[in-house]
């Protein structure tokens, strides 16, 4: 049976990769996209709503799909104000998860960081943890929270610190090696794939960090 899938920042590095990713996919007919701004592509699967992503539950009556895939996510840089990044970083997604209980959309899987922990002190990992335990609390059949480190791949915004790090972690990645290697820098490609592998097939775990990601695209041959 062909599905309909939601895409929540299809605008971004990984969302968009997803994107032209699940239109190739004969499993997927029709493909939703709820963004502040258009993609810019034209497709027959998809269908596209260009609305307030702060006000999600205003469109309840479109928010209906097999599942959602959430690739929302901001930067300090990007949002320096604390308040609104809290609400894009967290309120976006526990918005989706809940309009997917609702219209009872059984699968969600959500991009979110390694270090995501709701009691740090780091402002970025405990937003991160509290959105994952919100979203946790929704009890979704099948919820999976992706947790992947410094994402790697060209993106057309100019993040010079994050440009730097990336050549830092392409030396430190070989170094990485046991319990570390959950650290390594990880592709996008890597990201959508497993994420696309897990919305088909069954997987015991919630949270899977960014090593766990790359074993389901090795050894499931994605």
């Amino acid at each position: 049976m062909s599905k309909t899938a939601i895409i929540l920042g299809a605008t971004g590095l990984t969302g968009g990769i997803l994107l032209q990713k699940l239109i190739t996919d004969d499993r997927y007919a029709k493909i939703k996209l709820f963004s502040r701004k258009s993609v810019g592509i034209s497709d027959p699967k998809i269908e596209e709503h260009i609305v307030d992503m702060l006000q999600l539950r205003d469109h309840a009556e479109k928010f209906t799909a097999d599942e959602v895939f959430c690739c929302v996510g901001t930067t300090n840089a990007k949002t320096p104000d604390k308040e609104l990044y809290h609400k894009i970083d967290y309120g976006i997604p526990v918005s989706a998860a809940r309009l997917s209980k609702t219209n009872k959309i059984n699968t969600f899987i959500v991009i979110s960081a390694l270090g995501a922990n709701s009691e740090s002190r780091i402002f970025y990992n405990r937003t991160k943890g509290e959105m994952e335990n919100a979203i946790l609390e929704f009890q979704l059949p099948k919820t999976h929270i992706l947790q992947p480190s410094l994402i790697g791949g060209h993106r057309e915004e100019k993040r010079l610190g994050e440009y730097i790090f990336k050549i830092l972690m392409k030396i430190l990645d070989p170094l990485l090696l046991g319990p570390f290697k959950k650290y390594r820098m990880i592709d996008p490609e890597t990201i959508v794939s497993a994420m696309i592998w897990l919305a088909n097939y069954e997987f015991n775990g919630k949270r899977i960090t960014s090593d766990e990601i790359i074993g389901i695209c090795t050894k499931k041959g994605v």
